[in-house]
């Protein structure tokens, strides 16, 4: 999405099919594609950006509903943000309606898209870090009717890339049946852009804990031994609680990690500190960490 053309005419195309929608971008190399375009109608706006042409996603309908398969809800990339925060999808993926709830303003909920999240991969991006605590991964639709799987992480990596006439159709999400938080801090009261988020899911299944933290990076980050920790003092067979110390030692855990120190320096002198700003984001995440696995827990 990084196409400049500010001399070409505009074309836009409506295909009413996802493999018509990868034939229109494979058959014009320069176009982008457009969803709810919160994000690209910003950058147009701002004169970052200057498509020239568009392939709309709007019509196509598999992209905008679900489906249940195999124990997993396949969800169109096409589904707004604001259809998943109702209660019925609340219901199956509790996390991911949470931050669908929380990521902006009635306008912004009405065309955001799950895909656009996905694709923009801004770090800020509410929906990333429950994605990634859930372990999700995408199809992606390409030429000829071809279809890959990727994990989501990947993609929000950078470690595998959409190629020419690529598009992410749909993500594959596990129901787990079990307790989900999403939790997040603004610069300011009501809706906004995270300064620090956490999720946070609980997989009883496997008596795992697992945890993502967004907005602090370029992308959701995973505190691995973080979640292996406090997995192991759980007792998944009884109620489950924890006394206050541990929630308080999971989150500086999960803090730390996300977080660290400066490395210390290679001359011997005085270690360095972290600025007041980091160190104040590190009690964020410590604290949005600490409520997430409480409330998941209670």
């Amino acid at each position: 999405m990084t196409t400049h053309a500010p001399h070409a005419s505009h074309t836009v195309t409506l295909p009413a099919s996802l493999d018509e929608a990868v034939a229109a971008l494979t058959a014009m190399p320069a176009a982008v594609p457009v969803a709810g375009g919160t994000d690209l109608m910003a950058a147009v706006n701002a004169g970052l950006l200057r498509p020239a042409a568009l392939v709309g996603l709007g019509r196509i309908s598999e992209m905008r509903g679900w489906q249940y398969l195999d124990g997993h809800a396949l969800l169109g990339a096409g589904l707004t943000l604001a259809r998943m925060g109702r209660p019925d999808f609340a219901a199956l993926i509790p996390g991911l309606a949470a931050a669908a709830r929380a990521a902006g303003p009635p306008q912004v909920r009405n065309a955001g898209t799950l895909g656009g999240n996905i694709v923009t991969s801004a770090p800020t991006g509410d929906t990333l870090p429950v994605l990634a605590a859930l372990e999700a991964t995408v199809i992606i639709a390409g030429p000829g009717g071809s279809r890959r799987e990727i994990p989501v992480s990947h993609l929000l990596a950078g470690r595998e890339m959409l190629g020419p006439g690529e598009l992410v159709g749909f993500v594959r999400v596990p129901l787990l049946h079990a307790p989900q938080t999403f939790l997040k801090a603004t610069g300011r009261t009501g809706p906004g852009r995270a300064t620090a988020s956490v999720s946070l899911v609980l997989d009883p299944a496997r008596r795992g804990v697992r945890c993502a933290v967004g907005a602090v990076a370029a992308m959701p980050l995973r505190p691995l031994e973080a979640e292996q920790w406090v997995a192991s003092l759980i007792d998944w067979d009884g109620e489950r609680g924890l006394v206050p110390e541990a929630l308080t030692a999971f989150g500086d855990y999960v803090a730390a990690a996300c977080i660290p120190d400066p490395a210390p320096p290679e001359d011997g002198s005085e270690p360095a500190t972290l600025p007041p700003a980091a160190l104040h984001l590190r009690r964020t995440v410590a604290a949005l960490a600490r409520r997430a696995l409480g409330r998941a827990l209670s």
